[in-house]
């Protein structure tokens, strides 16, 4: 019983801790026609990623404003004033810790009128000096890798990971600048981040934490310039979890290596060489689901997802034991017909509510 008291109170405390707040903001400055700056503005920002649907903000004495903590996606920007038209700014797109600048001009009209501004995206963060490269949802999903971050390093731009073979399973990579390599220092001074929240341990970028980075919103890589969430000035990884949304949405992936499928290089030098059978993979398997939506619209979502891989592969030159148990035999015997095999297997559940 006491337990599960503790369990409750735990998941209470988890469901009243604030939100991480995030880097992603949108800022500018609103004025009229003739340059001067108009304070007192309503600035609205709403994106089917938020729950409340908008974030209001209202500029200040100088005209400026800002709408901090706002999620990965798509936003469009409403100003009002009384007396000027309203002016809708459609299609921002906001990624990784990307602050994007929207300077409006309003003039003078009825309440009534409406005008919609189209144009790109800005791309250039002009609020801060970091350098980012963001992997999106479906980039995960369209590359044939294991979905780790680990085999998501080979993405960025100026990022060296401790681990250079081909990864068939989760991995705790540490990862570093090129730079900091070729300076002689060690590769400690990555650090990884799940929504904001530190998880590296404290020597190293790795975790013993896996994340399931398959099922994440983005993976956002900052190469130079962090501000001061890590103590390090080395790079750091930001893994954002996926959120449900108003509308049930799921998904399914299953990636099978059966050992029939493998052809077999074990040739006559190699026996010769002293190699007394090889090691192909037993089996190799990935399977993950995913489902989020409504528990009530507008109010409560939830998102979940479970994944389950994991891989067998027998070992070069190493067999089971013939005398294994038997305490009067004390030398190791091998049976050539048991050949030794490691056994990996990783399962990751979660539920996350907003």
């Amino acid at each position: 019983m006491g337990v599960f008291r503790l369990i409750v109170i735990l998941f209470v405390a988890t469901l009243l801790i604030p939100a991480t707040v995030r880097a992603q903001a949108i800022t500018g400055t609103v004025q009229d026609t003739s340059g001067a700056v108009l304070p007192g503005v309503t600035v609205e920002a709403a994106s089917p990623e938020l729950i409340e649907k908008v974030r209001t903000a209202v500029t200040d004495s100088s005209g400026q404003y800002r709408i901090e903590a706002l999620r990965p996606g798509t936003y469009s920007v409403t100003f009002t004033l009384p007396g000027f038209s309203t002016v809708k700014r459609e299609g921002i797109e906001l990624t990784g810790s990307f602050i994007a600048t929207i300077n409006t001009d309003m003039k003078v009209g009825t309440l009534q009128e409406t005008i919609v501004v189209t144009g790109e995206t800005p791309i250039v963060d002009v609020q801060s000096a970091r350098r980012e490269t963001v992997v999106s949802k479906d980039l995960i999903a369209g590359l044939p890798t294991t979905g780790g971050y680990s085999s998501l390093l080979a993405l960025v731009p100026g990022i060296v990971g401790g681990t250079r073979d081909v990864q068939t399973g989760p991995c705790a990579c540490t990862f570093s600048s090129h730079g900091a390599l070729l300076a002689g220092r060690a590769n400690e001074e990555g650090r990884t981040l799940l929504d904001g929240l530190l998880i590296s341990v404290p020597q190293g970028s790795s975790s013993n934490y896996v994340a399931d980075t398959r099922n994440s919103q983005e993976l956002s890589f900052t190469v130079s310039g962090s501000m001061g969430e890590t103590e390090t000035g080395g790079p750091v990884l930001n893994i954002v979890p996926r959120t449900g949304g108003n509308n049930v949405s799921g998904s399914f992936f299953a990636g099978v290596g059966p050992q029939w499928a493998q052809s077999s290089n074990y040739t006559d030098e190699l026996k010769a060489a002293g190699l007394t059978a090889a090691t192909p993979l037993i089996k190799n398997y990935d399977y993950s689901a995913a489902v989020g939506g409504p528990l009530r619209k507008d109010r409560l979502w939830f998102f979940t997802s479970f994944r389950s891989q994991g891989n067998s592969q027998y070992i070069s030159n190493m067999y089971y034991n013939k005398n294994a148990g038997n305490p009067n035999a004390w030398l190791y015997d091998p049976d050539y017909n048991r050949q030794a095999f490691r056994d990996r297997t990783w399962e990751n559940a979660n539920l996350r509510l907003t």
